[in-house]
């Protein structure tokens, strides 16, 4: 299931890609109100892909769409400039038949032509939290959304990605809100997945940094206990005095507080324990890396 929107060029370079994987996956394009033509260049080249056209963007709400429409058990993500390795997509079908708390199998992730391992793939390989015997491999708290295959009942039941979130970290609630149900989400390392993204400009990279110190505030307070989200908050506060993207991030947030207390739904305290775990452990990663 990829979500896209006015990236024709790319997505068809994946399309090309996926077709021709050995499981041969249904696949299902959802077009968040392309205006370069997507839909009809994908029926055109494509017509084994069914396309769903939204009238406007909603972000990661294309996903809830993609999911919902979906008649198989397992849905696998991907982005317009992400594909999946031969033989990975049965691999985690397996481990989701083989493990019936599993909701999310996230990817190892090769970014580029020379295939470097993204520094999130790194981080949920070696993550701080304890085995957990039901799950194929190490416990994680977060995924990236362009390489992971999820239950779809599962997702289903949690409600899916927060649509007002958009796209930039609105994974993390997400993952919170599956641990909360009971889920359990795993990164396999042989599970892999490409990502192979246009260089950005600077423009768009701040709009980015932005909507994820944004996202990340609305998370923290959403789900974290009062001593999580207030030092969530202050870590996050760390990059306002350098970084006017994330000034004006937090400043986006503050306007959704009205919406932030509304649906505010403070998880289990075993469940902010791990989440302050994890905190710690990017915290002194991110130490060891600028000595």
């Amino acid at each position: 299931m990829i979500a896209t929107m006015n990236r024709v060029g790319q997505l068809r370079r994946t399309l090309s890609v996926l077709e021709r994987l050995p499981e041969r996956p249904p696949v299902l394009v959802v077009d968040n109100g392309s205006t370069d033509g997507t839909a009809a260049a994908v029926a055109r080249e494509h017509p084994g892909v069914r396309v769903i056209s939204l009238p406007e963007n909603i972000g990661c709400g294309a996903r809830n769409v993609g999911v919902a429409q979906a008649d198989t058990d397992y849905v696998a993500f991907a982005d317009d400039d992400s594909w999946w390795a031969p033989g990975s997509l049965a691999r985690a079908a397996r481990l989701l038949d083989e493990h019936p708390r599993l909701a999310v199998v996230a990817a190892r992730m090769l970014v580029g032509p020379h295939e470097s391992l993204d520094l999130v793939s790194s981080e949920m390989a070696t993550g701080p939290l304890p085995a957990q015997p039901d799950l194929p491999g190490p416990p994680v708290l977060g995924f990236l959304a362009c390489g992971v295959v999820v239950r779809r009942a599962a997702f289903l039941a949690v409600g899916g990605f927060d649509a007002r979130l958009m796209i930039g970290g609105e994974e993390e609630l997400l993952a919170i809100d599956l641990v909360s149900a009971g889920w359990g989400l795993a990164y396999v390392d042989d599970v892999v997945a490409h990502h192979h993204p246009l260089p950005r400009q600077d423009g768009q990279l701040a709009a980015r940094r932005r909507i994820q110190a944004r996202n990340a505030l609305w998370t923290a307070w959403l789900r974290r206990r009062l001593p999580g989200a207030v030092r969530r908050t202050v870590q996050l506060g760390r990059g306002v005095r350098r970084d006017a993207a994330v000034r004006a991030g937090f400043l986006d947030a503050v306007r959704g507080v009205p919406w932030v207390l509304r649906r505010r739904d403070p998880v289990a305290p075993g469940l902010e324990a791990a989440l302050r775990l994890m905190e710690s452990a990017g915290s002194r990663a991110r130490a060891d890396s600028a000595g």
